[in-house]
């Protein structure tokens, strides 16, 4: 994963990047056996997916913006990470998918 980060770039991200590619490093390891589990962090709202590697593809994927957690008091705090598991858990069942590598993608 040769990516190139600008010079002027905010360092944080430069940070983030760099623990994204020595995540997935490791993770390659046991690529096309497991299937992916990816986590993103917007300012509003969380974002998790299965990828499988070996097809290139995303299995199932699930978001906190979706009708499921319109009610919800906020859409990113610990309560709706908690449903947001719940639910990307039962569409991994359903998608004969029982085990799961968790990828951070840089975020601690």
């Amino acid at each position: 994963m040769a990516t190139k980060i600008r010079t002027n770039t905010n360092p944080r991200a430069v940070i983030r990047h760099s623990k994204k590619i020595r995540i997935r490093k490791k993770i390659k390891l046991q690529q096309g056996k497991i299937a992916r589990l990816v986590v993103y962090r917007s300012n509003k709202f969380l974002y998790a997916q299965l990828v499988d590697d070996a097809k290139g593809m995303t299995v199932v994927q699930a978001n906190t913006s979706e009708k499921a957690f319109e009610g919800a008091k906020s859409q990113k705090n610990l309560e709706a990470a908690k449903n947001l598991g719940k639910l990307i858990g039962e569409r991994a069942l359903n998608a004969k998918v029982e085990r799961v590598l968790f990828d951070r993608n840089g975020f601690e």
